[in-house]
């Protein structure tokens, strides 16, 4: 597998200047839950929003969940970050990913990485653009997993820490799970979220008339 291109985060050329620059760059994290199977229609919903640039950074586990064919956007995963890096003057990845992005949305978030985020833990790609994340730029996060471990205390705290930094919660709503049991899962606007439903001009996103 070739190595990705590390995003553009360079400065618009003279030229361009001259047109104003509407476009916003998402960043979606999608980690481990069930909840990921939603992922391709998050992703198309996001993209009908005009201005909006979509990338994706995926855990491993959440691969399993959804079709990678179905992403339309570039996707990145822990391998691009080893395959790009050779020797000191290359791009860091998560440190690029992390320039390039005025928003960032981690949805679903799975209670594993939530707790990894919660202390400071950073061992894979996505963890690790959230560890050098900006934090004058909005963060958003849903979090999606099953009854039992939604009401265990520690999810609480954990949701807490998050919001404590800064980052903003997505109520995530009670239905049916895969498993049979009633759970937390983050919405698609086939549910009641949606692309425009991101608070972005609450949240200052840069070039956002």
């Amino acid at each position: 597998m070739e190595p990705l291109p590390p995003p553009d985060a360079q400065f618009p050329s003279e030229k361009s200047l001259s047109v104003p620059q509407k476009k916003i760059h998402v960043l979606v994290g999608v980690t481990g839950s069930v909840a990921a199977l939603k992922l391709p229609l998050l992703v198309s919903q996001l993209l009908e929003i005009p201005g909006l640039e979509v990338k994706v950074i995926t855990t491993e586990r959440a691969k399993h969940f959804y079709n990678t064919q179905e992403i339309p956007v570039t996707l990145y995963s822990d391998d691009d970050e080893w395959q790009l890096w050779k020797g000191r003057s290359d791009p860091v990845l998560h440190i690029e990913l992390r320039r390039w992005a005025h928003l960032m949305l981690v949805a679903p978030l799975d209670a594993n990485t939530l707790a990894k985020l919660a202390n400071g833990i950073c061992d894979n790609l996505l963890t690790c653009v959230i560890r050098a994340w900006d934090l004058s730029k909005p963060l958003l996060f849903c979090p999606a997993m099953n009854t039992a471990m939604w009401e265990h205390p520690l999810t609480a705290q954990h949701v807490e820490q998050l919001k404590g930094f800064g980052y903003t919660e997505v109520p995530c709503v009670v239905k049916k799970l895969v498993c049979g049991d009633e759970g937390q899962s983050f919405c698609t606007a086939s549910d009641s979220f949606s692309g425009p439903a991101l608070p972005l001009q609450e949240r200052n996103v840069p070039f956002l008339a």
